[in-house]
């Protein structure tokens, strides 16, 4: 039998399929700006017994797909344990939202938090930045890992953090520091989000699109002194948790292989 997840984020929607074995067959991320035109798309051509949905647009789909629902809270959780089997501390930066989560000895939900409406911090939040400063979103960390000082930023708001960088560089701030300023900000909201649920310290498992950003991964391991593991692709782990919450509906399955992990689209 074959298993699917898709998260629904605001930004990107991913589809994992997963066989009975724990193999991952289907891993896909598309940018969606009509969630039900790209949930046609990302699974088009894609086979699968059975599907559960997570993620922002989770109910948008629950009647036309006729699947079965699940928080990105618990998602995220299976996804990261059957990733990482050691995971208890997790932090998920995606297009929108900001969520910390605590997990037991057993993989089950201690405690979690989740930014407020705003995006600031948020991968949208990284976007808007670079563009105010010039650069590509893939350019935007090498440039900030470049910077000999970080500037401060002081507004957390894209729209007034926009208008904060331009004066800065007006100014004759370098972009580079300002890049790293910027990292910098959006890196002590996320520390101050993962302390609410975990006063201690321990490995913090990070997913979403942002962790595929090397400064804020260095960052966040600096600032805590900890070990930063991210999995080889930090967006499937909502789908994943998806797909393994349908597959155990069904049937006993076991850890994802990690050798199907590798990135590929």
């Amino acid at each position: 039998m074959k298993f699917a997840g898709i998260d629904i984020g605001s930004r990107t929607i991913k589809l994992a399929v997963i066989d009975s074995d724990g193999n991952m067959i289907v891993r896909k991320a598309l940018t969606s700006y009509n969630p039900l035109e790209t949930i046609a798309e990302i699974s088009r051509g894609i086979e699968y017994d059975a599907i559960a949905a997570t993620g922002y647009g989770r109910h948008l789909v629950k009647g036309r797909l006729e699947c079965q629902v699940i928080s990105e809270i618990k998602a995220f959780a299976i996804g990261a344990r059957s990733i990482n089997p050691a995971s208890a501390l997790i932090l998920d930066i995606g297009g929108q939202d900001i969520k910390s989560i605590l997990l037991d000895e057993s993989g089950a939900v201690l405690r979690f938090e989740m930014n407020d409406k705003c995006a600031a911090g948020t991968g949208r939040f990284l976007e808007v930045m670079a563009v105010a400063l010039g650069y590509d979103f893939a350019e935007f960390s090498s440039a900030a890992l470049s910077a000999a000082r970080a500037e401060e930023i002081n507004s957390m708001c894209a729209v007034f953090a926009e208008s904060e960088v331009i004066s800065l560089i007006a100014r004759g701030a370098l972009r580079n520091d300002v890049a790293l300023g910027i990292h910098k900000a959006i890196v002590s909201r996320s520390i101050a989000l993962l302390k609410r649920v975990s006063p201690g310290t321990c490995e913090v498992f990070f997913a979403g699109g942002v962790a595929l950003n090397e400064c804020v991964r260095s960052l966040i391991a600096e600032s805590l002194g900890v070990p930063v593991y991210t999995p080889p692709d930090p967006q499937i782990v909502g789908a994943l948790g998806a797909a393994l919450f349908e597959a155990d509906r069904h049937m006993q399955v076991i850890p994802v292989n990690h050798d199907s992990m590798i990135i590929s689209n």
